[in-house]
């Protein structure tokens, strides 16, 4: 039987966080977390866009508990703040929010390339500066968003993009493979500590979202947005339909899995499990970048003794 969102469980006394919610398959995950009955907070750079987000939630889920919080990625001081002011148990983390492909080399606010330091680092940070909260869940669950795109990455993922060189979409690639090394990481420390963090992660396969029009990333060149603004609806699934596997991954899937389409090539369809590319499966880089992230975050995840 094929998995959709009529088989969602009932999330009442759950809170959810969502980055990058505002928009793409962000909103409809949210939106769907909150029919559900979880209380869900959006994680987003833009306080107006998150606003008006929050108003469709509270539109389409009359009673729905929602609420905005200041977050950017590509700042480790917002990481910290948000999870400085974070206030009880965390049940479900999705780290969605990301940018694809800026056409030059960019900064973070602190000098990593944006979309190491987005995708990847700023979700690192995040995740192990809440993880008292999601410890101190019945049993917290962490989805992190990858692509079919982290099977064109290598192991100069370890490099963090630099700016010499820089290809923009090389440099994606491996930032979705630094997605995919984390959240499998991330499932065998939970385990090797006893805990009952379970972490997951999907990708969407190829849906037509604000990530391809983002002057953050392909958006940056005209020529691209003008073209992904004809063809893009055409071509591609929607965001609702992007949203499947990251919900499956939330609620359905096995711990330490990879959720994607179930469709030709993985572009779309129902969710199910999905192909992990060779660089993906490899533990030794896995643990390798880890321990950079750690360095390079200054985010030192403290399990229980």
């Amino acid at each position: 039987m094929s998995w959709d969102t009529s088989q969602l469980p009932d999330l009442h006394g759950a809170v959810a966080l969502v980055t990058g919610a505002n928009s793409g398959i962000g909103l409809p995950t949210a939106l769907e977390l909150a029919r559900c009955g979880a209380a869900v907070r959006l994680g987003c750079r833009n306080p107006e866009s998150a606003g008006r987000a929050a108003d469709t939630i509270r539109a389409s889920v009359p009673g729905a508990q929602v609420g905005v919080l200041p977050l950017d990625l590509a700042s480790l001081d917002s990481v910290a703040a948000l999870a400085d002011n974070w206030d009880g148990p965390l049940d479900l983390l999705i780290n969605n929010a990301g940018v694809m492909a800026p056409p030059a080399w960019r900064p973070t606010a602190d000098g990593f390339e944006l979309q190491f330091g987005t995708n990847h680092l700023g979700h690192f940070a995040l995740t192990g500066r809440l993880l008292p909260a999601l410890l101190a869940a019945p049993a917290g669950r962490v989805v992190t968003v990858s692509s079919l795109r982290h099977r064109a990455g290598t192991a100069a993922v370890l490099q963090g993009n630099p700016r010499q060189g820089y290809q923009p979409h090389t440099a994606y690639a491996n930032s979705k493979l630094a997605n995919l090394l984390f959240g499998l990481e991330l499932q065998r420390r939970a385990v090797e500590h006893g805990t009952a963090l379970t972490s997951t992660v999907a990708h969407p396969g190829v849906s037509w979202t604000n990530l391809m029009l983002s002057p953050d990333g392909m958006g940056a060149s005209p020529l691209l947005r003008r073209a992904g603004e004809v063809f893009g609806r055409l071509l591609f699934q929607r965001p609702e339909a992007g949203a499947l596997p990251t919900l499956y991954a939330a609620t359905a899937a096995a711990p330490g899995s990879y959720s994607g389409p179930s469709g030709p090539g993985e572009l779309r369809g129902r969710p199910g499990p999905a192909r992990i590319h060779r660089a993906g499966q490899d533990r030794q880089l896995a643990a390798q970048l880890w321990d950079l992230s750690e360095e390079l975050a200054g985010v030192h995840y403290r399990w229980p003794a």
